[in-house]
């Protein structure tokens, strides 16, 4: 997963949250960058047709860029399962955050052969927790670290 991909899978998230556009403010957040970093990334979005940017009202993601952002989410949690279900690692939302934007989709495809994921992945993960709802663990305090 590239970069992009980071992008698209926050902006997503949040518009699930907000039910509405993502404000630059709450990705540059999400993602832990700058405002003028989320918004460089967020014109190259729109200039590859992935995401509509409207000044003050927020971000949305076309047609395309909800498709990306899927494949991208669907990636995040064949991560998150196979740390925690196969390699047992604790703190494994952490490593999965860090790994997400290096593992390409082949790897993704030979991790996913492994796990026992669920056909309506990823719309298990939910955005309020920032977690799949169908791992059976507590959600940690990860995200305030």
């Amino acid at each position: 997963m590239n970069t992009q991909d980071q992008y698209l899978k926050a902006i997503y998230l949040i518009q699930s949250q907000e039910d509405g556009p993502a404000a630059t403010g709450a990705i540059a957040d999400r993602l832990e960058v700058s405002p003028a970093s989320a918004n460089e990334m967020i014109g190259k979005l729109e200039r590859e047709g992935l995401a509509d940017h409207e000044k003050y009202t927020g971000v949305s993601l076309t047609d395309d860029g909800i498709l990306r952002a899927g494949e991208a989410l669907q990636t995040y949690c064949i991560i998150e399962r196979f740390l925690h279900e196969v390699l047992e690692v604790e703190e494994f939302r952490t490593e999965a955050r860090a790994l997400e934007s290096v593992i390409d989709e082949t790897v993704a495809e030979r991790l996913d052969t492994i796990i026992d994921r669920v056909g309506r992945c990823p719309d298990c993960f939910d955005a309020e927790t920032d977690a799949c709802e169908l791992l059976e663990v507590g959600v940690e305090s990860e995200a305030a670290d």
